[in-house]
């Protein structure tokens, strides 16, 4: 049996063996069913968390998503963002002919068959997610959805030697140095605090000898981690939201009404030349961003209808609207759900699925109504100190 990307560690009196993978390479998943078999581990670790585990056994899991339910909970840029993330992942494992994750999928089956007991040893993905978002900034956000739609369209195909190189350690490091100098504030979320949780949930797992399949990003750091002791509460914790945002939110529909009512009442030309800049800038961009992701007339009316008054309350967004009426014109077929996974590898499939269109309206015509907003306030301001002036 090789050795290499295998890691063998001994602490106090327990065998812990780290296997690096790739996520889709086949020799990955080769190794992870060699070394069970041969090990016979008291314990499986794998890198999955409940959510992402319950995935891996739900074949149907795109056919049982309820659309209108994912916008009415605001939760379509989270779920489109995950769609995006993965698609790179699931197009290289296209391109081998293999299913992505594969060498997870072995260590859970090679551990019911050696009657190791499965340990899901991954922090919960929706509080990553959220210590990430929360972690990055504005710009961060910004820089990150475009590198990630760069890594989803991108076409160059990788050879399985080079993913496979992938999985050396001086590799590993210098990838790892790139990926901090480009996000220095993700890397934390993403890859140290997992490396803590998971080096915790590994040296905890029953028995004198666990295996434990990873990502071969996590090795350095869970070598490192495991002889330390990390409480896995506090790195379950999600991030208290920031009460500046919100303060924000609220003070400028507060600020907007208020300089409108004024100028309605110094002088109401003026204050119906507010209004109007106002609907025009927010409806209108709202129902462009609506447009561009090929949303119904309909629904890119309901565009600009809704965000002139929604850009006024926090609690409300013109994509949410806008998605939930492109649900209900263009209801999205089984057949939707079913291609979703081919859909998302291309610019295309984003734009031709039914469920993947509304993602986009929600989120285009948010992203328009949020712009519309800061030009029309803008606008509404110039007005303002105009006729103050004059």
């Amino acid at each position: 049996m090789s050795e290499e990307n295998i890691t063998r560690i001994e602490l106090d009196g327990k065998e812990i063996i780290l296997i690096g993978t790739a996520h889709v390479s086949k020799q990955s998943a080769l190794q992870v069913k060699e070394v069970i078999e041969a090990e016979q581990p008291d314990s499986v670790c794998v890198e999955l968390d409940a959510q992402r585990y319950e995935s891996v056994k739900d074949k149907n899991k795109w056919q049982n998503m309820d659309i209108f339910k994912v916008v009415k909970e605001k939760k379509a840029t989270l779920l489109l963002m995950n769609m995006m993330i993965s698609s790179f992942q699931n197009r290289v494992a296209k391109q081998f002919g293999i299913q992505p994750g594969q060498e997870m999928i072995q260590g859970i089956e090679s551990a019911n068959e050696t009657g190791a007991e499965l340990v899901l040893a991954d922090r919960n993905i929706q509080t990553t997610f959220s210590r990430i978002w929360r972690n990055i900034g504005l710009s961060g956000r910004a820089k990150l959805m475009m590198s990630i739609f760069y890594s989803i369209f991108n076409k160059e195909e990788i050879s399985e030697e080079e993913l496979e190189k992938m999985k050396s350690q001086d590799m590993l490091n210098s990838v790892m140095e790139e990926f901090t100098r480009e996000f220095p504030r993700l890397k934390t979320p993403l890859i140290d605090e997992r490396d803590q949780y998971l080096a915790q949930k590994i040296k905890t797992a029953p028995g004198d000898k666990v295996v434990a399949v990873l990502g071969a990003a996590h090795v350095p750091g869970i070598t490192k981690e495991i002889h330390q002791e990390n409480d896995l509460k506090q790195l379950s914790e999600v991030p208290k939201k920031s009460k500046v945002p919100k303060i924000i939110g609220w003070s400028i529909p507060i600020i907007i009404l208020s300089v409108i009512a004024y100028t309605f009442y110094m002088n109401p030309s003026a204050g119906w030349q507010q209004t109007i800049s106002w609907i025009l800038w927010n409806g209108g961009l709202s129902a462009l961003g609506a447009a561009i992701a090929l949303g119904h007339p309909l629904t890119v009316l309901t565009a600009f209808l809704a965000a002139p008054f929604s850009s006024l309350n926090p609690l409300l967004a013109a994509g949410w609207f806008a998605g939930i009426v492109q649900a209900l014109i263009r209801k999205p077929h089984v057949s939707d759900f079913e291609t979703l996974p081919d859909d998302v590898l291309s610019v295309k499939g984003f734009w031709d699925n039914k469920v993947t269109r509304i993602l986009l309206i929600v989120v285009l015509a948010n992203i328009g109504s949020s712009i519309g907003t800061f030009i029309g306030g803008a606008d509404v301001l110039r007005v303002f100190f105009d006729n103050l002036l004059s």
